[in-house]
């Protein structure tokens, strides 16, 4: 065990020592190596290659006045490398009580391992400083490193002991965005840590991250407070200093590689081989009023040097994302290194979607939709079900809004739901007939018991029972658990099985889905005319707000006026099944396969005469016997 006595009273020692000429960036050009294991560049470190990091590591030096610095970063920029130079630099030349707080204990375990462990292998100056934690006696384990005058602990977010654990002088808050908002009920994790650096008056505080979503995102709320600085470079042709921008990539249409940046002072475009000097001539510049005491830095991907990710690389992923709101998100968070504002439902209106309705039937599949899945809500005295068929990246149709009015604790409702599960075949354009493939119920209400009956009875028709988790960050669909148990409190193997599904999630894609206008394409939502005003007013019934936890930010879905939702909720649960549908068939094939399995073609469907000529043959001619088509979709 480590005194926080003895460190507080080693790290006053050291402390009354003169602070070191060196500064971060200075350290890292002359002692830093980058293990070859670890690292796309590997060998010695040069901050030359991104010069926007020498301010930032800088801010961390000792002889600065700054206390906190703010790193709002996209991928692909070296901010990982910059938290690791000042690691070293705290090992070799101003020595203290560190801490490292990663998401959650598991990850600062896997990057003691992948990150930690071969920069102190490969740099000689920290090698010879801190013992290989195999070694008996060395004091060193994956998440604690002893060296003279200091300790390095590492720890997750995600525990409240490690976060309190000691005092430390160097906190390194490491993607902050990915933190609980409370952690083992004590509060925020981040503020937990910082308490800790309360003794040292020279204390120095690290947060970097990858935004996520606005107005829940604390790397930006950090940021916001800041002096909020900007990387200025100069324009090659005018000298005109500007910081860069995505709206000012310009680039002909469908090539990507002709990217270029405008400059708004002399209108020149700006080719990406001078990105190399301009970022050498750069210079930090305040956007905002700050205290000297906290610096807030931004930088995107369009500032990943030559060699790394090319500003031809960024509008390609931009193409390939720009109707998929998901893939959107991702995209800007991770290459703008900007938040991500999610869809209000304030914004879809029932009566704007409504009129976007075409002109096909209810319990017809048009042309594109290949695979049927339903989305069932349980209320107290009805059964709402939607059923949507899905195509090719996502672009889906309504096929069927129906309630089924009665007591879920009786038989006679669940068969009528089978009746329109399993038992209806729906005509497709082509003339094709299918069946829904897959469905999830809800058991979230006052009949899960009924739920798990009916749907451990029908479990060879993959109608699954589904609970709902209203949380940020949860997958679409999660692992099943078993709920069946014996008389011995054991569960059975083939008992029911409840599959937890991301709620929040689900509906931030399909509320984004419902902003988007195209009449075709990606993720694109059709229904057909005639439903009822209602069916509409439930699909938009909620919508997201911030609301504080401890103080911070937090995004939750609430319904608007205590409207019913029972039509979202069953198109949640509709693009769950779809999600339990990739879980059985190769994602890149489903289509496909169901194409096949369904004889689904490009032909409209049979004319009677056609029909006729089809099922006469000629005297003596047999029919040939019919082979099983082969395909996991072709046995579902």
């Amino acid at each position: 065990m480590h005194d926080p006595a003895l460190i507080v009273k080693q790290s006053f020692v050291a402390g009354l020592q003169p602070e070191p000429d060196l500064t971060v960036s200075q350290w890292a050009d002359e002692f830093r190596v980058l293990p070859q294991k670890a690292a796309a560049e590997p060998g010695r470190w040069r901050t030359d290659r991104t010069p926007y990091l020498r301010e930032v590591m800088d801010c961390l030096s000792p002889h600065s006045p700054v206390q906190r610095v703010i790193f709002m970063k996209a991928a692909q920029v070296g901010g990982t490398e910059c938290g690791n130079n000042w690691l070293g630099y705290v090992i070799h030349h101003a020595p203290g009580p560190m801490m490292m707080v990663q998401p959650t204990v598991d990850t600062a375990k896997k990057y003691s391992k992948q990150r930690i462990a071969p920069m102190i292998e490969e740099t000689p100056a920290l090698n010879e400083r801190i013992s290989p934690a195999r070694k008996r006696d060395s004091g060193n384990t994956q998440l604690v490193k002893d060296f003279t005058g200091g300790v390095l602990v590492m720890t997750g977010a995600n525990s409240a002991v490690g976060l309190r654990s000691m005092p430390v002088r160097y906190l390194f808050l490491d993607e902050v965005d990915a933190y609980p908002f409370d952690v083992d009920g004590e509060g925020d994790p981040a503020g937990l840590a910082e308490r800790r650096t309360t003794t040292f008056a020279r204390r120095k505080i690290f947060l970097v991250s990858t935004p996520t979503i606005k107005d829940a995102s604390k790397i930006e709320s950090e940021y916001e407070k800041s002096d909020k600085r900007r990387y200025f470079v100069p324009c090659p042709h005018c000298g005109n200093m500007d910081w860069m921008r995505w709206k000012n990539i310009q680039w002909e249409k469908d090539i990507p590689e002709t990217a270029k940046l405008l400059c708004e002072a002399c209108g020149a475009l700006i080719s990406e081989y001078h990105k190399t000097e301009m970022l050498l001539k750069g210079e930090w510049r305040s956007t905002a009023p700050g205290d000297d005491k906290t610096v807030g830095f931004h930088v995107s991907s369009l500032y990943s040097p030559l060699g790394w990710f090319s500003w031809g690389d960024i509008v390609r992923d931009f193409l390939e994302s720009k109707n998929d709101p998901p893939k959107l998100k991702k995209w800007t968070n991770t290459i703008l290194g900007e938040t991500w504002e999610e869809a209000y439902s304030a914004k879809v209106g029932a009566e704007g979607i409504a009129q976007r309705a075409e002109e096909y039937d209810l319990y017809t599949v048009p042309q594109g939709g290949i695979v049927l899945t339903a989305g069932v809500d349980v209320q107290d005295n009805r059964l709402a079900v939607v059923i949507r068929a899905w195509g090719r990246d996502e672009e889906n149709w309504l096929v069927n809004w129906a309630e089924i009015h009665g007591d879920p604790a009786k038989r006679e409702i669940w068969q009528q739901l089978d009746s329109m599960l399993i038992n209806t075949e729906f005509t497709h354009a082509s003339g094709a007939k299918m069946k829904v493939t897959a469905a999830a119920v809800d058991t979230g209400g006052h009949h899960t018991h009924e739920v798990y009956i009916y749907c451990r009875e029908r479990r060879k028709h993959h109608i699954i029972a589904v609970k709902g988790q209203s949380r940020s960050g949860k997958p679409p669909l999660g692992k099943p658990s078993k709920q069946d148990i014996n008389f011995k409190n054991q569960t059975i193997k083939k008992g029911a099985e409840l599959y937890p599904i991301g709620t929040d999630t689900i509906k931030a894609v399909i509320y984004s889905r419902l902003k988007m206008e195209e009449q075709a394409g990606p993720g694109i939502y059709h229904w057909p005319l005639g439903l009822e005003l209602e069916y509409y007013k439930q699909l938009t019934a909620e919508k997201q707000v911030t609301k504080y936890k401890n103080g911070y930010p937090t995004r939750v879905w609430i319904k608007k006026d205590n409207a019913r939702n029972e039509a979202l909720d069953c198109e949640v649960y509709a693009y769950a099944a779809l999600q339990f549908v990739y879980t059985r068939v190769n994602r890149n094939s489903v289509w496909d396969q169901f194409e096949k399995k369904w004889g689904i073609g490009e032909k409209t469907a049979p004319t009677e005469k056609e029909k006729e000529e089809k099922t006469i043959l000629p005297l003596k001619q047999h029919k040939k016997p019919i082979k099983r088509k082969r395909g996991f979709a072709n046995n579902w």
